[in-house]
């Protein structure tokens, strides 16, 4: 990619992507390094960073597919299937090598076996702590890659509605909300069973992508709402922000009660609230109104551009350096060890960026643009 590669972008999104990587890094580094709030809160709740992913992925696929309907030329599934197999595979397989060729170093305990991981059901049974744990994620917006598509092919291109696609998302997050609710039964305080049914589970968390769709349909279907609600970016700024604190409170305090286990309501609706906040923030960052849309901080954009690869290498990486911290006995919740580690991070990442992702990238513009 040329220099160009940042003038397409949209400092808004950029913004929210780069706080998305940081809250995932602060929560493993936490989990899977220091065993400790390093972040305070942040290193606490750093989990969203997923939450917020969903939400972004769910907003760009689609208006990439919503968009390419309007279009003369029409959406082909093909070309869509081909460009993501090149956006996100080749440094999957990179890092998947890197765990399957250094086990012990890079994750440290027993993996999937390979056939889920080229499959992209690794999630489905997942038990926490697995090596490449953090790939369930990405199984499930690659299942979501699949079958999005198909979906606005038959309601918008067959069908000619794209109100049933709206019955579709809709109905899909009350699906969700009640699979939620159902598998909760009989979990009680058993936290394994919690993330192998509920947290890890695409039926339980696949929800969180819709509301980016619907912010796609409004933009690419309904022109007349989205000016409207585009020209009050602050006012979605301030209630995604207060939606979003109001779902991290109910998880931080009422989420899991010990000798109880875990709060049904916050288990079934509290996934809702928090990826409804999340998509009125990427409201507001697409409205030229609001303050989000406009603040360019610095690197935002980078780190936006190089979370993929620094969301991928970032565990083994760390997983890697941290006995080197141990037999020196170094502090690694100190904030040299978090620096290195991050600054380490990032380097991999922008690598992998320039010498895997960037090829592969050049080569979908060239055929498949």
């Amino acid at each position: 990619m040329k220099s160009s590669e940042f003038s397409s972008r949209i400092d808004g999104l950029d913004t929210l992507r780069s706080c998305a990587i940081l809250l995932v890094l602060m929560f493993h580094y936490m989990v899977f390094v220091s065993g400790q709030a390093s972040f305070g809160l942040l290193s606490e709740i750093g989990w969203i960073g997923v939450d917020l992913f969903f939400v972004l992925s769910g907003y760009l696929i689609a208006n990439q597919i919503f968009s390419a309907m309007n279009k003369e030329a029409g959406f082909s599934l093909g070309k869509f299937y081909a460009r993501r197999a090149l956006r996100t595979l080749p440094n999957f397989y990179v890092v998947l090598a890197i765990y399957f060729l250094f086990p012990v170093e890079a994750g440290g305990k027993a993996l999937t076996p390979l056939w889920k991981f080229l499959t992209f059901t690794q999630n489905f049974d997942l038990k926490p702590g697995t090596a490449f744990s953090h790939a369930w994620s990405l199984s499930i917006e690659e299942q979501f890659y699949v079958a999005l598509p198909l979906l606005a092919v038959v309601c918008i291109s067959v069908l000619k509605s794209y109100r049933l696609m709206w019955v579709v998302v809709i109905a899909a997050m009350g699906a969700a909300a009640l699979t939620r609710l159902w598998m909760w039964q009989g979990i009680g305080d058993d936290t394994g069973a919690y993330y192998v049914h509920i947290y890890y589970s695409t039926w339980c968390r696949f929800d969180e992508l819709l509301p980016g769709v619907a912010l796609a349909l409004l933009k690419n279907f309904h022109g007349d709402w989205w000016r409207k609600l585009t020209r009050h970016g602050q006012v979605s700024l301030i209630c995604g922000s207060l939606l979003t604190a109001f779902a991290i409170y109910l998880f931080v305090v009422h989420h899991s009660v010990p000798g109880v286990g875990f709060n049904v309501w916050v288990t079934s609706l509290g996934y809702t609230l928090l990826s409804g906040g999340f998509a009125l923030l990427c409201l507001s960052a697409l409205s030229p109104t609001s303050y989000l849309s406009r603040w360019r901080i610095p690197g935002a954009a980078s780190l936006a551009l190089w979370s993929y690869a620094l969301y991928l290498i970032h565990k083994p990486l760390m997983n890697m350096m941290k006995p080197l911290f141990i037999a020196r006995e170094w502090d690694l919740n100190s904030l040299s060890a978090i620096a290195i580690m991050f600054s380490a991070s990032a380097v991999a990442a922008f690598v992998m960026f320039k010498l895997v992702e960037t090829p592969f990238m050049r080569l979908r513009e060239r055929y498949l643009s």
